[in-house]
């Protein structure tokens, strides 16, 4: 996807990535730098933490009826060395705090902190 696409997502963001966004720009979360709509070979990733290799994506109801897709691509963005969590927009606006420790769990090094959590088991679950 072009740099192009990139920078009209970053422009028009939803409420949801906008919330995620002030939590985690200017280096708040634990010091780490993340990206916002970020190409990554063919697709655009929500955010990413190219230093810890680890994406975060933030689905709506539309992705439902997308999870053929939306495994495909944690596939692929896995083959290249990143790790995917993922997580539905009404948990991350509700849960805020489960959703950090989840990602916290991750940066400390725990490749089960996207499984076994309640927070991903309920929505996504594999990533």
């Amino acid at each position: 996807m072009s740099l192009k696409r990139a920078r009209e997502l970053r422009k028009k963001m939803t409420d949801t990535e906008r919330f995620v966004w002030r939590r985690l720009r200017s280096h708040r979360f634990a010091g780490y730098k993340f990206r916002r709509q970020m190409p990554i070979g063919r697709y655009i990733v929500d955010f990413v933490c190219l230093e810890r290799r680890l994406i975060l994506e933030l689905d709506g109801g539309q992705h439902a009826e997308q999870k053929q897709c939306d495994a495909e691509r944690t596939l692929w963005l896995e083959t290249q060395g990143f790790a995917v969590l993922r997580f539905w927009d009404h948990e991350v606006l509700q849960e805020w705090d489960a959703v950090e420790e989840v990602i916290w769990r991750r940066f400390q090094g725990d490749p089960a902190a996207s499984k076994g959590n309640k927070i991903v088991d309920r929505g996504r679950g594999e990533s």
